[in-house]
């Protein structure tokens, strides 16, 4: 499966934008997704998931309440909302998919299969 990350751009703290990553090559209705931020000069980190059922959601403590991570099925697209941003939101925003992923791996960009190629998120202050 490939997936294409989009949807990053420069916003003001504040503000909102939403990232998405569409799949194509194979379905991945039933595939975990997560997506994971790196910054300049920082480790790759994760930030939210979505179980292979979709019925299970989860976030980083830094952007719990204010993101949320979404699924459309009929545009195989896995979708991430961003509110209240911040400066330290600040990075590249990859898309990872892997269809075999147990919970317990769920947060670990080195167990998924598939990545996008990033979008750039700039807010600033």
């Amino acid at each position: 499966v490939q997936l294409q990350a989009s949807g990053g751009g420069l916003v003001q703290a504040g503000g909102s934008l939403r990232l998405s990553c569409a799949a194509s090559g194979r379905t991945f209705s039933r595939y975990a997704v997560g997506w994971f931020r790196q910054s300049q000069g920082k480790e790759r980190e994760f930030v939210a998931a979505l179980s292979r059922s979709g019925g299970n959601t989860y976030y980083a403590d830094s952007v719990k309440g204010r993101f949320t991570i979404s699924r459309d099925n009929a545009k195989n697209t896995v979708y991430l909302r961003m509110n209240s941003l911040k400066p330290e939101d600040t990075a590249v925003y990859y898309c990872a998919a892997d269809p075999s992923l147990i919970t317990s791996s769920i947060t670990r960009g080195d167990d998924y299969d598939y990545w996008g190629q990033g979008t750039l998120v700039t807010v600033s202050s």
